[in-house]
């Protein structure tokens, strides 16, 4: 998780897949949310200057509305109905991921609408709160806009901030969220600092593009054994 916020989005996924197979598929979503706040936080003022929250408040109301569907479906599966859910968000944002660097010059020339902002809106909701799996669409929608890197970063950390903080009480609620999801969390939490500090010092060393390659891989086989399996 550390080292997916330091330029290895990939390893967001298969973190999420990760910890579904360790800890339960459902389950695993309430122990994820506070890590990704504690690192909200610490990436947020890296980028706060490249942004502004004008820029996010026209995603939020449709990733509101995203949030509340995904409560409603996550709140009425169980964990066996929670897995395959969330082996299919993952291939579906790796299918997204993939779509992004692959088609980029096509995706780039689709216009820019409501119905894309709508949409876009509702898949983050959606997969955020089902799977915290919402980058891959995050991607696209800042595609589309054509947003500078700096800027694409900003947004970011300003929309997950405070939409993983509006979850807590969601996640809360369900109780997957709960003393034990926190004392877990506890124990984590020296690895997700880790990963920052450690991902920010090698980013530059590693050939990224190969790096991702096997992540995708790993993420499909991952994702399809999580549906099927």
């Amino acid at each position: 998780m550390g080292f997916s916020k330091t330029g290895f989005p990939g390893l967001a996924l298969v973190n999420v897949l990760l910890m579904a197979e360790l800890f339960g598929a459902k389950q695993s979503v309430g122990i994820i949310l506070p890590l990704l706040i504690v690192c909200d936080v610490t990436v947020f003022p890296m980028f706060r200057k490249y942004a502004t929250w004008k820029e996010v408040i026209p995603l939020l109301v449709p990733i509101f509305f995203g949030l509340i569907a995904g409560y409603l479906v996550l709140g009425r599966i169980d964990n066996d109905m929670a897995r395959p859910a969330i082996g299919a968000i993952i291939l579906v944002m790796v299918g997204l991921q993939l779509l992004r660097i692959y088609k980029k010059e096509f995706l780039s020339n689709l216009p820019d609408s409501s119905v894309f902002r709508w949409g876009s809106g509702l898949t983050i909701g959606v997969s955020t709160m089902m799977a915290n799996a919402a980058g891959p669409a995050y991607s696209i929608y800042a595609l589309i806009h054509k947003l500078p890197k700096n800027e694409f970063l900003g947004i970011g950390a300003r929309c997950f901030l405070l939409v993983n903080i509006i979850k807590v009480p969601f996640m809360a609620d369900m109780n997957i969220i709960n003393s034990e999801s926190l004392r877990i969390d506890l124990v984590l939490l020296p690895g997700v600092f880790a990963g920052i500090f450690v991902g920010r010092n090698v980013i530059q060393k590693i050939p990224q593009e190969l790096f991702e390659i096997f992540l995708y891989i790993f993420s499909i086989i991952a994702g399809a054994r999580l549906l099927f399996f």
